[in-house]
């Protein structure tokens, strides 16, 4: 790993031999796609090493994969670290893919990945002190919210499902076409919670 700083070692991640710094950023990352690919977006929850909140990031990034949604996060967090005179970072992620690709353990195959994964490692290169690990979901929710919030906004839904000009209880019927269904006799609003019932 050439791109990073000669004063580590070829792991990424030595953190019994690398003594961590006294001041550092923590950033919990996470990114999603409803449908994968799908509409997408990431969210970054961003503390001192006292767990002091310093800022949250998020975006709406139209349709994408999950993969990418997740880099676009880890992106966001070097951005803010480098952009703001930081030198040292711990990133937390629930994608293991993600983390384990950074390491060095997973090769990136896909070829929009590999630019995101070589942007990453130009912004860690640029950092002191770097390191990131991987959560469970339930240890990421703060990260998860602000992802969730930033596909919500750009799908246009409200926090709380639309219910104007909808009756309380209605039906329609549709078709599948492309994996999607289209409606036959009638509309509903974008972000709708709807049920449905396959008939025979």
């Amino acid at each position: 790993m050439s791109s990073f700083p000669p004063r580590k070692s070829s792991s990424l991640f030595p953190e019994p031999k690398v003594s961590t710094p006294e001041s550092y950023l923590i950033a919990h990352i996470d990114g999603g796609a409803r449908g994968n690919p799908g509409p997408a977006g990431f969210g970054v929850a961003i503390t001192d090493q006292s767990s002091r909140k310093i800022a949250g990031l998020s975006e709406y990034l139209g349709r994408q994969t999950n993969n990418f949604a997740e880099y676009k996060g880890l992106l966001a967090a070097l951005k803010y670290a480098v952009d703001h005179g930081y030198k040292a970072l711990k990133v937390v992620s629930d994608s293991e893919l993600m983390v384990k690709q950074i390491r060095g353990e997973y090769k990136v195959k896909n070829p929009t990945l590999q630019e995101l994964h070589a942007e990453a490692k130009r912004l860690i290169a640029r950092l002191e002190w770097f390191s990131m690990g991987h959560v469970l979901r339930e240890g990421n929710r703060e990260a998860d919210r602000l992802a969730n919030e930033a596909m919500d906004k750009g799908m246009g839904r409200s926090l709380a499902p639309p219910t104007i000009g909808i009756p309380e209880r209605s039906e329609f019927e549709g078709v599948v076409r492309g994996g999607s269904i289209h409606l036959v006799n009638g509309e509903i609003p974008e972000g709708t919670r709807v049920q449905v019932r396959i008939k025979g």
